[in-house]
C-alpha cells in the first residue's frame, strides 16, 4: 500500500492482493489482485458501491485521478511499463515505458510523477510531455515519494539520502529544488502533504516519531511520538481534509490519530494546567539534554483504533463521509473498516461498518479472518456520547522533451490550471491519445 494514497501489498505471504490506494480526496478506493481489480465509491458508510471492475491481472500499482475516469496502473508482468486508461469507456489512452522497474506513481491535475529506484520522471499530465528527469537520486528501493494534490502548489518530495531521513522538496511546476529538510536520523518510511500543500508529514524507518513541517519554509511545526518501546514500520500517513488531524498506520494493531493544535500566541496568557506545565518544561529545556527536552514537547495520539490483527500491511485515510469525520482502514486481507472519529474528545474510535472487498474464495490464507460480511456497529451519535476512552537533473539521451501530443484530443487547459474542478462526470474528462516518438527511457505508445 501507499502512504497518501496507497502502497503495494505484493510481498504479503499467502495473499493475492497486489495493491490498494485511496484517490487524492479519499472518495474512492482501488484494489488489485492477481485476477483483476475493482474501484469502490466511498460516499456512504453502510454501502460500498463497486463502480468498476476488470479482469486485468497482477496489478501492483494503481492510481485514480480524483473522481475522473483516468486510472494509471503497472503490472508485475511488465514492471517497466505504465498503462493509462479511461475505465468508463474501456479504452487505453497510452502506455509509457521506462528503463527500470516502476516503484511509485503519483498524480494531480497538473503533473504525473513516476518514481524508479534511482530516478524520477515528471510529466505534464494533459499531454504526457516529459518535463524533467531527475537522475542519480539516492537509492529509493521502496519508491517513496509524495506529490501534493493542490495543482497550484504542486510540490514533490522524495528521499535526499539512503542513510538518514533527509527530504528533498521539489517544485513540480517551476521544476526547481526548493530546499532540503533534515527530518530524521534514520531513512524515511512515509511522506504525505495536506490538501493545501502547506504542511508535510514524515516518518522514518524506526517509526517512533512523526514530524510535520511547514511548506515551503521547511520549519518543524509538530512532533508526535507514536511509541517508545519498539520500532515499527509505518505503512501510511494521511491528513484530514481540513488539515487539523493526521493519521498513521503501521504493522502493529494500532492506528493513531494526532491533532495538530497550535500553541497559544505569544503575549497571551493561558491559565490552564497544561500551559503551566509547558512553561516549566520550556524553562528547564536549557538545563537538560536536548533528547530529553525534545521528548517532553512531543504529543501523544489524540485518538486510536485497535485492529483485530497485527503484522499485515494496511493503508489509512481520514475523510468526511455523510458530513461526519471518519477513519478508513483498508487491510491486506481484503477488508475495509470505517470508524467514527470524535473530533472534540478523541479517544478510542468506534467501528461504524466493515466491508469485505472481495469474496472469501478470492484470497489465499484468509481462513483466520473473523469477518464474513458487512457488520453494523453503533451510530456516530452513540459514539459521540461515549466517554473518551540537492539532486542531479538531466534528460535522457535520445529523448526529445520539446514535443507534445501529436494527435488526439487534448484535455482542456482549464481542467488542470484553474481549480477547483469537478471531474466526476466523464464528459468533463474526455479521453485523449498521447503519442511520443523517441528512443531512450520514458517513451510512450498510443493505442
Amino acid at each position: 500500500m501507499e502512504e497518501t494514497g496507497g502502497a503495494g501489498l505484493l510481498d504479503e505471504p499467502g495473499l493475492r492482493f497486489g495493491c490498494a490506494s485511496f484517490n487524492q480526496d479519499s472518495t474512492s478506493l482501488a484494489l488489485g489482485t492477481n485476477t483483476g481489480y475493482k474501484l469502490f465509491s466511498l460516499t456512504t458508510v453502510d454501502k460500498l458501491d463497486c463502480i468498476h471492475e476488470s479482469g486485468t491481472p497482477d496489478i501492483y500499482i494503481m492510481e485514480r485521478l480524483f473522481s475522473s475516469s483516468l486510472i494509471v496502473m503497472v503490472r508485475t508482468s511488465v514492471p517497466q511499463r505504465m498503462n493509462i486508461y479511461h475505465f468508463k469507456k474501456g479504452t487505453e489512452i497510452c502506455n509509457y515505458s521506462y528503463p527500470d522497474r516502476i516503484l511509485g506513481v503519483k498524480l494531480n491535475r497538473q503533473r504525473l510523477v513516476v518514481c524508479l529506484e534511482e530516478s524520477i520522471y515528471i510529466h505534464n499530465i494533459k499531454d504526457m510531455k516529459l518535463l524533467k528527469t531527475l537522475l542519480n537520486t539516492p537509492s529509493n528501493p521502496s519508491g517513496l515519494c509524495a506529490l501534493s494534490i493542490n495543482h497550484s502548489n504542486s510540490y514533490l518530495t522524495y528521499p535526499g539520502s539512503a542513510t538518514v531521513g533527509e527530504i528533498i522538496l521539489y517544485d513540480a511546476n517551476s521544476l526547481n529544488t526548493v530546499l532540503t529538510i533534515p527530518a530524521h536520523d534514520s531513512p524515511l518510511a512515509a511522506l504525505t502533504f495536506n490538501t493545501s500543500a502547506t504542511k508535510l508529514a514524515s516518518a522514518s524507518e524506526r517509526g517512533t516519531v512523526i514530524r510535520v513541517f511547514s511548506i515551503p519554509e521547511g520549519q518543524r511545526l509538530f512532533e508526535f511520538r507514536r511509541g517508545m518501546k519498539r520500532y515499527v514500520n509505518i505503512s501510511s500517513l494521511s491528513f484530514s481534509p481540513d488539515g487539523h488531524f493526521l493519521c498513521a498506520s503501521s504493522n502493529t494493531e494500532t492506528v493513531h490519530i494526532f491533532k495538530l493544535e497550535q500553541l497559544v500566541p505569544s503575549g497571551q496568557e493561558d491559565a490552564t494546567w497544561t500551559s503551566y506545565v509547558s512553561k516549566i518544561f520550556s524553562a528547564a529545556s536549557s538545563y537538560i539534554p536536548t533528547q530529553v527536552s525534545g521528548m517532553m514537547s512531543q504529543d501523544r495520539a489524540f485518538a486510536t483504533v485497535h485492529l483485530l490483527t497485527s503484522g499485515q500491511r494496511n493503508i489509512c485515510t481520514l475523510a468526511m463521509i455523510q458530513k461526519l469525520p471518519r477513519l478508513l482502514v483498508a487491510t491486506a486481507d481484503g477488508q475495509l473498516f470505517i470508524y467514527n472519529v470524535n473530533p472534540l474528545d478523541g479517544g478510542e474510535c468506534v467501528l461504524a461498518h466493515k466491508h469485505r472487498l472481495f469474496n472469501v474464495d478470492d484470497f489465499m490464507g484468509s481462513e483466520g479472518s473473523e469477518t464474513t460480511g458487512p457488520q453494523t456497529c453503533p451510530s456516530y451519535a452513540a459514539t459521540a456520547a461515549l466517554p473518551s476512552s540537492g539532486p542531479v537533473s538531466a534528460t535522457l539521451t535520445g529523448y526529445s522533451e520539446d514535443v507534445g501530443a501529436k494527435k488526439g484530443e487534448v484535455i482542456p487547459e482549464h481542467e488542470f490550471a484553474a481549480g477547483p474542478v469537478c471531474l466526476a462526470d466523464e464528459n468533463e474528462f474526455p479521453p485523449i491519445n498521447w503519442c511520443r516518438d523517441g528512443t531512450g527511457g520514458g517513451k510512450a505508445r498510443c493505442s
